[in-house]
């Protein structure tokens, strides 16, 4: 097990080994320098990680959920995913994953959702001492979460779960607001069930707070400031998008739906078109609106999917970020779009209200009230970030700067603590290790 050395003081060395598990060495009085004892000072916890999302589907959520996975099992944990079967995956029943039956989402029939029985989870999860989960975390709230959390409960193992989607909020953009009542009951039953909410903001925890929602942590989200980077500036691509070195680009990153406003951005674009008719827009993304989208302005880059190196690549190219979304609960792009030093307008509120400074390191829309026009704030302060970006003004700089302190390690050893903290008593010792 090879080891790197990270503190040491006169009673004890702390050291990481390569898979990830952090280990104190304590000196052994009467041996000489070389012969140590040393035992693990951190526990291995049995995690059933349950998500109903997961690449290769690209979201948000999916993505955190395999870093999150990535994070928990290279820190010496034992995690179960458990999720449903995507299109022409077979069965798989095995101790480091479970697929369940899964179906297509109504209105989303890229993403799927889960199904399974509790008294088949609850089958699995008792069948053998070492088949116990020490802690159920459940990172969506479909059936498949559901069913989870009612047979941890039944079995009494600890349980946690992520608040990560207003899907309350989703349901007035697809002509069914009578139905949002009902599904932010359920989720509040849901929720109910765990003995621990993660959010991802301090705004959002008061929210739900003031609705009933309780034992709520607010645990962030991170930016890997390396992939993300103005150093993937990419002349050529811009070029192919029409754009000379002196011409703004917009940029739009995520689902083309109805709840994520992609509409306000390409208006937001038409009206700064007016003014500098050099002014080019670039949609990366796939969804529902993008057909009719794309035919309705025909001047505006349609990008589609983007990955890894070439999503970063996309980011870095262009010069304003534009995310009207009034839904998403944080907006993993805001941050992608501050590490690349792109000016970034949004709604003050999710990850853009809880990291950016209006007029500092981004532009701000207040969020509306009353009979405030929503598309009239917007385009405001896109208006005053493309007028600031002509001006010079260093938004996108102090914004990248802010962006490289959100970094994915210190998130995700802060969500593995508390993890630990809600499985309690149920956390075992990982093996004892000895240095020679």
């Amino acid at each position: 097990m090879p080891c790197v050395w990270q503190t040491t003081c006169r009673a004890h060395a702390v050291l990481r080994t390569s898979e990830g598990v952090e280990v104190r060495v304590k000196w052994a009085q009467g041996l000489p320098f070389g012969g140590h004892l040393c035992c693990i000072s951190r526990r291995a916890v049995h995690i059933a990680y349950v998500t109903e999302t997961f690449p290769p589907e690209i979201n948000g959520v999916s993505l955190t959920a395999e870093r999150t996975l990535r994070h928990l099992r290279g820190a010496g944990h034992r995690v179960q995913l458990v999720r449903p079967r995507q299109r022409g995956e077979p069965p798989l029943d095995a101790q480091h994953e479970c697929r369940t039956y899964g179906g297509p989402i109504p209105m989303y029939p890229d993403l799927r959702y889960g199904l399974a029985r509790v008294a088949a989870l609850r089958r699995r999860w008792r069948a053998g001492r070492d088949s116990a989960p020490d802690l159920v975390h459940v990172t969506t709230p479909g059936p498949l979460g559901w069913a989870a959390l009612r047979a941890a409960r039944a079995e009494g193992i600890a349980t946690s779960a992520d608040f990560r989607t207003n899907f309350h909020s989703y349901s007035r953009h697809y002509g069914l607001a009578f139905l949002a009542p009902v599904v932010f009951a359920y989720l509040r039953r849901l929720h109910a069930m765990a003995d621990c909410t993660f959010v991802p903001t301090r705004e959002l925890a008061r929210t739900l707070s003031a609705h009933g929602f309780e034992r709520l942590q607010v645990v962030g989200r991170g930016v890997d400031a390396q992939r993300f980077s103005p150093a993937r500036r990419d002349a050529a691509l811009r070029r192919c998008w029409g754009a000379g070195d002196a011409d703004p680009v917009l940029l739009h990153v995520g689902r083309v739906a109805p709840e994520k406003n992609v509409q306000l951005a390409l208006d937001a674009f038409e009206a700064l078109r007016r003014d500098v008719p050099r002014l080019r827009m670039v949609v990366v993304g796939d969804g529902p609106q993008r057909t009719r989208l794309q035919l309705a302005h025909p001047e505006v880059v349609f990008a589609g999917v983007q990955r890894g190196p070439e999503l970063a690549r996309h980011y870095a190219s262009a010069d304003l970020f534009l995310f009207p979304s009034l839904t998403d609960t944080f907006g993993n792009v805001v941050l992608e779009a501050t590490a690349s030093a792109l000016s970034v307008v949004a709604f003050d509120t999710a990850a853009a209200g809880q990291h950016l400074r209006d007029g500092a390191s981004g532009w701000l829309a207040p969020l509306p009230r009353g009979g405030d026009a929503v598309s009239g704030l917007f385009v405001h302060a896109a208006q005053r970030a493309l007028r600031g970006w002509l001006a010079g003004q260093p938004v996108g700089e102090q914004a990248q700067r802010m962006a490289q302190h959100a970094d994915w390690d210190s998130v995700l050893q802060s969500f593995e603590q508390r993890l630990c903290r809600v499985a309690g008593a149920r956390m075992r010792p990982l093996e004892h290790a000895a240095l020679a």
